[in-house]
Order: structure tokens, then C-alpha cells, then sequence
């Protein structure tokens, strides 16, 4: 099992969920940026059903990165997940106009779903694994890793995935951790929604069975980060896609 989790990392997995498929590390930034201690402790080690998740090293955080409520106005009940894949933001729906903010970085798989669904269950630790089909037609990528791969820092799933499924059964949606703390707050080439792993612990913490998750398209970006009185922000684009939405509404790290 350890030659399949070390052969994982110079492949490109493209499964049918393909939010588990792992991807080349995105270089960190050279330099760290200037955090609080308390951004610091909260993406501090954690130990976690024998598990052992390292801290987010300080030049992959910025206070926009680090968890935080935030003002949010939606009609929709506390509870509420709010997927932005756009802005590259997750928002927890809380009480009074407000929300918890998660960073997420963004697969091509991420765009493929908008809409309504929910969350009929979750997983600690996912394991992974190919589809007969997948290893049929790519024996060559798919072989080496067909009895699959068990849960852990080498899985591109990471601590937890929040399944998401609708009226049409398993959207092979997935929100869930990572293998590569320097993708968050990044566009990358693969997977679906993806949060550093002391993140989508704290998210998941907090989800019940069946909660709804709104995933807004392109044209709804910024929805909820303004009063309703007032206008969506104007998307930042780069090269033609878009890379911000949001305006500058600073909340505290929690």
C-alpha cells in the first residue's frame, strides 16, 4: 500500500468522482506572510483518529485565508452550506446575517455542479479507489492503484468528504480535505471543492445528515456578501477568468 500512495503522487487520477483525483503540488509561496498567533493556532497540528495532520506552514496563510465569520445575508437557515466556487470561498450559514467563511480551492470538477443538494452522510478518512471501467480502459494509470487507496495524508480526499447527493441520487460532488495545504485559495486542474484539512475537520464537525448545500454558478458569485439593498461586487477578472468577487468585509478568525 505504501508503493500505491508514493505512485500517487505522479499520477492524474480522472475518476467519476473525480474530486479524488490528486494532482502536481502547487508551489508554495516563497516568503511567509505576516499572520496573527491566533491564525497560527488554529492551523496547528492536529492529531485525529491516529492520524497526524502537520501545521499549514505560515507562507501558505493570510488572514483572507484563515476561517472567519463574516457579515452574509441569504434567506436560507443557519446550517446552510454555500459553496462560491467562483469567489473560491465556502460559507457555514450562522444566525443574524452572518456566516463562517472557509478558503477552498477549486478542481475543474468543482464547476461541474450547481444547484441544490445535500449531505446524506460523511467520512472520516475516505478511502479511495478506481472503477472497473477506469482500470479497463487505463490499465496502465489505474492498475498500480486498483485495490484503492485507504484513508490518509496521501489520499487526495484528505480528513473528511461531505458526499453531496439531490433528487437524482450522488452528484459525485465532493467537498472534502486535501493532500496539498498550498491549493487552497488557488484554481487548480483537479478535484471538486477542497479545504485545508484542519477546515473541513471544523466543517464537518458541525454538518448534520441531510443539510443543504447551495453550489452558486458563475452568474451568482458574490451572492450573500452584501445587503440585499445593494448590488453583487463586479468580478475581478485575470486572463479572462474570474479570480474575485468579493468585497473587502474583513471578519475575525474563529
Amino acid at each position: 500500500m505504501r508503493r500505491i500512495r508514493q505512485g500517487l503522487t505522479g499520477l492524474t487520477l480522472l475518476t467519476l468522482a473525480a474530486c479524488a483525483s490528486p494532482e502536481a503540488p502547487i508551489e508554495a509561496p516563497p516568503l511567509p506572510l505576516a499572520v496573527s498567533p491566533e491564525v497560527l493556532a488554529m492551523y496547528g497540528a492536529v492529531d485525529d483518529n491516529d492520524h497526524h495532520i502537520p501545521a499549514v506552514v505560515p507562507q501558505l496563510l493570510t488572514e483572507d485565508k484563515a476561517r472567519q465569520v463574516v457579515d452574509y445575508w441569504t434567506d436560507e437557515k443557519p446550517g446552510t452550506i454555500i459553496v462560491d466556487p467562483h469567489a473560491r470561498f465556502l460559507y457555514h450559514v450562522q444566525p443574524d446575517n452572518k456566516a463562517m467563511r472557509y478558503a477552498v480551492a477549486v478542481g475543474a470538477a468543482g464547476y461541474g455542479f450547481t444547484g441544490e443538494a445535500h449531505v446524506p452522510y460523511q467520512r472520516d478518512w475516505p478511502s479511495w479507489k478506481p472503477t472497473d471501467n477506469m482500470i479497463a480502459t487505463q490499465p496502465e494509470l489505474y492498475g498500480p492503484v486498483e485495490q484503492g487507496l485507504e484513508g490518509g495524508l496521501d489520499n487526495p480526499l484528505g480528513a473528511r468528504a461531505l458526499y453531496l447527493h439531490n433528487g437524482q441520487g450522488d452528484t459525485y460532488y465532493r467537498i472534502h480535505g486535501t493532500m496539498d495545504p498550498a491549493s487552497i485559495g488557488q484554481a487548480t486542474s483537479a478535484g471538486c471543492i477542497r479545504l485545508f484539512n484542519q477546515d473541513i475537520i471544523h466543517l464537518a464537525n458541525k454538518t448534520d445528515s441531510m443539510t443543504k448545500v447551495i453550489v452558486l454558478s458563475e452568474a451568482e458569485s458574490g451572492k450573500g456578501t452584501m445587503p440585499p439593498s445593494e448590488p453583487l461586487p463586479q468580478p475581478v477578472l485575470v486572463d479572462g477568468a474570474v479570480v474575485a468577487t468579493m468585497p473587502d468585509r474583513r471578519g475575525e478568525p474563529i
